[in-house]
């Protein structure tokens, strides 16, 4: 059964790290370019991050680089996304998503059919 699993959400307060991982299963996560997307009821959906699928190039959105960077752990079959510093802005829920085309199309465009999802992990910022 093919599945992505998010994990590592939580509550942290601001200027808190926190990593979220998303894990594969039924297929191989280095054949795909891989991202982490967020949404809460005010921005909708937006893309954080994304990585290629050998070389490392990734893309990060304003809002997070420097303090966002995104990871493969082939051997485990899992990216990562380290999170520092975070905001209250930061606060939403997070997905990963796995798809066969350039990793900068799977940030800035909108998902296509054949696109894996995973069910989300919520992160809450908050003092």
């Amino acid at each position: 059964q093919v599945q992505l699993v998010e994990s590592g959400g939580g509550l942290v307060q601001p200027g808190g790290s926190l990593r979220l991982s998303c894990t594969a299963s039924g297929f191989s996560l280095d054949s795909y370019a891989i991202g982490w997307f967020r949404q809460d009821p005010d921005k909708g959906r937006e893309g954080v991050s994304c990585i290629a699928t050998s070389n490392g190039s990734a893309y990060y959105r304003d809002s997070v680089k420097g303090r966002y960077t995104i990871s493969r752990d082939n051997a485990k079959n899992t990216v990562n996304l380290q999170m520092n510093n975070l905001k209250p802005e930061d606060l939403a829920v997070y997905y990963c998503a796995a798809a066969r085309r350039n990793y900068y199309r799977l940030c800035a465009q909108p998902p296509e059919y054949d696109d894996y999802w995973g069910k989300g992990t919520l992160v809450t910022v908050s003092s």
